[in-house]
């Protein structure tokens, strides 16, 4: 069993059972049991400590404001980069061909084995000690967190728009998606058939996608 003293360190957590720990750290690629489960149980761990320390935090902020600083955190560039700073890549058991192409290094990786670690903790030892990992990884993320900025995405900007018009919600589709598994690029129409609109977007990811399609399309409806 290999040494994990220095990542659970950085965790401030030592588990009890380090079969769990090194189930968070195996990917499906590499031998079962794999961490997709334990990934499932620490999104939504993730989410609720989150959102549980910014109810805290910011007592006097909606309900939508809340939702949108915690999006603002709990999202794949985020968990890439506190993954990053526990070298978390170093420490994942990958396939050879996910070893071959860089798997170590895909921010999808990395983050969903940092939520399959924060499953692992609440597996074992509750909430509390899973909540107080997520504080102790999202510290820097929390610290920088300005609530007067965080504005709203365009796709929920483009949807209350609409909303407010009694428009039927826009309609995204995946028109192409180019390029290997790990670095493709989607293109993602938006649709408003109301409006006869139907903007592109297209961006690394579907979800970035879709929100410069709906960037696009709030400019050409709210200028018009």
């Amino acid at each position: 069993m290999p040494d994990f003293g220095t990542l659970q360190r950085s965790l401030d957590y030592e588990f009890r059972q380090v079969s769990l720990l090194r189930e968070a750290l195996t990917h499906r690629s590499h031998s079962i049991p794999h961490n997709e489960r334990l990934e499932f149980l620490g999104d939504s761990v993730l989410n609720c400590a989150v959102a549980l320390a910014l109810y805290r935090r910011y007592p006097q902020l909606s309900e939508g404001e809340l939702s949108r600083l915690r999006a603002s955190l709990v999202n794949k560039d985020t968990l890439c980069d506190v993954a990053i700073k526990l070298n978390l890549g170093e420490a994942v058991f990958l396939g050879e061909g996910e070893l071959k192409s860089g798997g170590h290094r895909r921010p999808s990786i990395l983050a969903d084995t940092l939520e399959a670690l924060i499953g692992a903790v609440f597996l074992e030892d509750g909430f509390d000690s899973a909540a107080k990992v997520v504080g102790k990884l999202f510290a820097p993320h929390f610290e920088l967190l300005d609530p007067n900025s965080i504005a709203k995405d365009p796709k929920t900007r483009l949807q209350e728009y609409l909303q407010g018009r009694k428009i039927a919600t826009p309609k995204y589709d995946v028109v192409e998606a180019m390029g290997e598994a790990h670095e493709q690029t989607f293109r993602v129409t938006c649709q408003i058939p109301k409006l006869k609109v139907t903007t592109i977007g297209s961006g690394a990811s579907r979800k970035l996608a879709e929100q410069q399609a709906a960037a696009a399309a709030f400019e050409q409806i709210a200028h018009d």
